[in-house]
């Protein structure tokens, strides 16, 4: 290979190999060197000790199907807020207070160092992620290093402690606040609602009876009273023709009393009675075909042909009396021949009555006609409004209806949110359970006189290395034939050996010996110290 970018002669592995043969000192002692010092200072440092535990974060007691968490902040997020809160410099100052701790001798006034942030170095958070299931935190490690392996145990069941407990007042804190927004929120909603009704309570009020509920409530009456306004109606028929009987049998009293004041002949009127009955009597026969026997038609039929019968019995019964008499029949009193048998009333007297009431029967029925029919405009006036106000009434409650829907939505939650809250209160939420107390410490966790060791060889041999080149590229003696090629041109004709003088074999195996003892000795100093320090590490 070339020694430099100018084109340089190239040197084979044996011209390095005799470097390290002539420059093997200024490799070994640096080496060794930067060993002893590296694995002294190692010594001289101060041993530190570690405390380790293990906090499992459990999930809640109670199924989620059944109570919904109010907390949504991820594990990772609430470790860091409570380790910024438990590494506060008030937190840490009490804890450094009660353990004495990174206390300087009297000898050293001058305080080098923060103890808070010297604690806070000594601290370590270690989050745990589930080996099925990547990236989901499922527990924490919580590291604390200390002078003496008593003190690193206790101020970490210190730290410990901190941690649940402010996960459990957090945890509290959280659900509590989150309860206390959704409750003031609710109360909002719930103003917004009580106005909202009062809104649509006036609609309503002032609408009363055409809103878009009431239609159904509103046809039926409307059927209502046009069936009984039909009623009514078949009612005053009736009663019109009854009033048309009366006054036909009104006529017929009045032209029997008439003919029999007269002095003519009454044979005729028991045969146009005979006649009415016969008509009557059909008329009955065709009704009863087509209808019961307590369907008004019949029954005013009966009624008719009974009171025709009744007249025609008077009028057989005072024929008779004057026959019986010895009068002629033409010379009957025409107010006996209309008397009812054994003094009853006079049937001029009931049908004249019978008028006047029918009257006042027909007068009740029309009045009564009248006011169904404004109640019937008036109800079909309100359902021709029911669309406008159906429109209207949607206006005004859509916003009823969200503001509903709101506050049902917030009830919802606040009542999951106390659920929640209540959850935390009996610590049956999340929480952090201790898995593995923390540890007694039994070896110093720093400083590790190995890898201490073992940087200390790697820096002496790249010193070595280095401080043997430099050597090399400073040296301008020629040492070989080749050397000498490279700064003259010319051939060399005679080589003259190396002459050795007396005594001089014996020193080179004393030196040689002494050099393989020092190399020996450096050898089993440096494995002999790191295998202390892998011992003691």
């Amino acid at each position: 290979m070339l020694d430099d970018a100018d084109g340089l002669p190239l040197r084979s592995l044996d011209d390095y190999w005799v470097i390290v043969r002539r420059r093997r000192w200024f490799i070994i002692l640096p080496l060794f060197g930067c060993w002893a010092v590296a694995w002294l200072g190692s010594w001289l440092v101060p041993s530190t000790f570690q405390s380790e535990a293990l906090i499992l974060v459990e999930q809640q007691k109670v199924p989620e199907q059944y109570v919904l968490p109010n907390i949504s902040v991820s594990l990772q997020d609430r470790l860091q807020s409570m380790t910024q809160q438990i590494l506060s410099r008030t937190r840490l100052e009490s804890t450094i207070s009660r353990f004495h701790l990174y206390e300087r001798p009297q000898r050293i006034p001058v305080q080098t160092d923060d103890p808070v942030e010297q604690m806070r170095r000594d601290i370590r958070i270690e989050l745990v992620e589930a080996p099925d299931k990547p990236g989901q935190l499922t527990a924490f490690r919580i590291r604390y290093s200390a002078a003496t392996p008593q003190m690193a145990q206790q101020v970490n069941s210190e730290l410990t402690s901190l941690f649940i407990e402010e996960n459990l007042k957090s945890q509290e804190q959280l659900s509590e606040s989150t309860t206390a927004f959704l409750q003031s929120q609710l109360t909002d909603a719930r103003t917004k609602l009580e106005e909202q009704e009062a809104k649509v309570r006036a609609f309503k009020a002032s609408h009363f009876g055409n809103l878009p509920s009431q239609v159904e409530a509103n046809v039926q009456i409307l059927s209502g009273l046009q069936a009984q306004l039909l009623n009514i109606q078949h009612a005053l028929d009736e009663a019109n023709q009854h009033k048309l009987y009366l006054e036909s049998l009104q006529q017929q009293y009045q032209s029997i009393q008439a003919s029999l004041g007269n002095g003519n002949s009454i044979g005729t009127s028991p045969d146009m009675l005979d006649k009415e009955l016969m008509n009557l009597r059909r008329q009955l026969e065709e009704s009863r075909s087509k209808y019961t026997e307590d369907h008004p038609d019949v029954v005013q039929l009966r009624d008719k042909i009974a009171k025709t019968e009744k007249l025609k019995q008077n009028i057989d019964a005072q024929v008779a009396i004057n026959q019986n008499s010895g009068k002629p029949a033409n010379e009957i009193d025409p107010a006996a021949a209309t008397s009812v048998e054994h003094g009853s009333a006079s049937p001029m007297m009931q049908i004249q009555s019978q008028l006047q009431a029918n009257r006042l029967e027909i007068q009740n029925y029309r009045e009564r006609e009248k006011q169904i029919e404004s109640d019937i405009r008036t109800y079909q006036a309100r359902l021709n409004l029911t669309p406008i106000t159906e429109q209207e009434l949607a206006d005004v409650s859509r916003g009823y209806e969200e503001s509903k829907a709101h506050y049902s939505s917030l009830l919802q939650k606040q009542n999951d949110s106390q659920l929640a809250t209540s959850l935390e209160h009996r610590q049956q939420g999340e929480q952090f359970r201790i898995l593995d107390p923390p540890s007694l410490p039994s070896r110093p966790s720093a400083p590790n006189h190995i890898m201490l060791s073992l940087a200390g060889l790697v820096v002496g041999l790249i010193a070595g290395i280095g401080l043997a080149a430099l050597l090399e590229m400073t040296d301008i003696r020629i040492r070989q034939e080749k050397d000498l090629d490279d700064v003259v041109s010319i051939n060399m004709l005679v080589g003259i050996p190396h002459l050795y003088i007396p005594g001089e074999d014996r020193t080179r195996a004393l030196l040689k010996r002494v050099e393989l003892a020092a190399m020996a000795a450096i050898a089993i100093l440096i494995v002999t110290g790191s295998f202390y320090a892998f011992y003691k590490s």
